[in-house]
């Protein structure tokens, strides 16, 4: 079993996720793309003790990058994890 910080990469903050998080108690997290819905309930649950209502998980691909003239290269794939926190408790997102 993976140690919950290999899990959990780190808080995705953007617009969308910052919306998500003031209205409707939801959280975005960059999380290890081989990581299920059960290791990444339960290590945000050890990690910030909080109560996980659900988790919701998208694989993204990584894009195409080009290098130089004719080299090709590709950027990791990455997975998007959305947390639905129980009524009341919030995460400090400094």
């Amino acid at each position: 079993m993976k140690e919950d910080y290999q899990l959990i990469h780190k808080i995705h903050i953007s617009e969308k996720a910052t919306f998500l998080a003031q209205e409707l108690n939801q959280y975005v997290f960059r999380v290890s793309p081989d990581a299920n819905k059960i290791e990444i309930r339960k290590a945000i649950e050890r990690l910030f003790k909080k109560t996980v209502l659900s988790v919701r998980t998208m694989q993204y691909s990584g894009k195409k990058k080009r290098e130089r003239r004719a080299d090709f290269g590709r950027k990791s794939h990455w997975k998007k994890a959305l947390v639905t926190l129980a009524a009341g408790e919030k995460i400090e997102i400094a």
